[in-house]
């Protein structure tokens, strides 16, 4: 499984961005997708998730604010950002696992495919 990000740049205070993560290599119906960041001099901390291609979860800190998605070919993932803030500047990885269980699909190191970043820039 190869995961590609992409959609990063930069965006004012209040605007909008939208990731995608376009996910190669076999499918398995048991897939949760998600989306991580990292802060520079931080820890690498949960967005969101979809859950085995069905349910999605979110961080608190963007409840209301984002919105991930998939394609019905269950290959992109997206991440819709509004309403950005300078602290949701990051970088922003994607990843996949096939065998998550609920409860471990807010740990990164759960997850078995990363992809390569991409940077989302916020100006104040």
């Amino acid at each position: 499984v190869q995961l590609q990000a992409s959609g990063g740049g930069l965006v004012q205070t209040g605007g909008s961005l939208r990731l995608s993560c376009t996910r190669s290599g076999r499918t398995s119906s048991g897939t949760t997708l998600a989306w991580f960041r990292q802060a520079p001099g931080k820890e690498r901390e949960f967005v969101a998730a979809i859950f085995r291609f069905t349910n999605t979860y979110y961080a608190d800190s963007v409840k209301g604010r984002f919105t991930i998605s998939r394609n019905n070919a269950k290959t992109t993932v997206y991440l819709q950002m509004n309403n950005l803030k300078p602290e949701d500047a990051a970088l922003y990885y994607c990843a996949a696992s096939e065998t998550l269980i609920l409860s471990s699909m807010y740990g990164s190191d759960n997850y078995k495919y990363w992809g390569q970043g991409t940077l989302v820039t916020v100006s104040s």
